[in-house]
């Protein structure tokens, strides 16, 4: 294991579309799936960890994030990629759904979530890690991590590093997409 790569899913790995809520609009974003294979061959672990409100703001059910979730996971075995982890916090703090409104340590930039997978996967502390998304709430979750991060254009990646420019906050490096993200890490890896 060279190091484990904590991912964002939308807007990132597939295309951002809202609230997503619906497995047909589930569409892997150009370069995903190759840079996912690149860093798998390459000895990194591969998780997940999403932010999905809409079931706080009861925007859709527990039914529909588990449907998207086997549309996700399916896609992307059909490219050949299976990921070491996946979590996800439906929590918001101003959520309508009482069950899920609350602040929690799981919501990103919180590191709950990445922490729980480092101890399931029994990830040493010396591990290199690394977190790619397209909010500054990655970077800033990566931060907190003590992770190498990268900011890339998709989804919402663009404005989002405007916005982080202005809040201080700064990823490592701003990479148009998943597939220079891959070739970041590996290179970063190797040197």
């Amino acid at each position: 294991m060279r190091g484990i790569v904590f991912l964002d899913r939308d807007g990132t790995l597939i295309e951002e579309v809202g609230y997503l809520r619906d497995p047909s609009d589930v569409r892997i974003l150009p370069g995903a799936a190759e840079a996912l294979r690149v860093l798998s061959r390459e000895g990194f672990l591969l998780a997940v960890v999403s932010n999905q409100a809409g079931m706080a703001k009861g925007i859709f059910t527990g039914a529909e994030m588990e449907s998207v979730h086997r549309r996700f996971v399916s896609a992307f075995g059909a490219e050949g990629i299976v990921f070491d982890a996946v979590e996800y916090c439906p929590h918001h703090p101003e959520g309508a759904v009482q069950t899920y409104r609350r602040v929690c340590g799981c919501r990103k930039p919180g590191t709950e979530l990445a922490e729980r997978i480092l101890r399931r996967l029994r990830v040493p502390e010396s591990c290199p890690r690394y977190v790619v998304g397209d909010k500054m709430s990655d970077v800033s979750m990566g931060i907190r991590l003590g992770a190498a991060t990268v900011l890339v254009g998709t989804g919402y990646g663009i404005g989002e590093k405007a916005s982080g420019d202005r809040a201080g906050i700064a990823p490592d490096v701003f990479l148009p997409g998943m597939r220079e993200a891959a070739g970041w890490i590996v290179s970063r890896a190797t040197s």
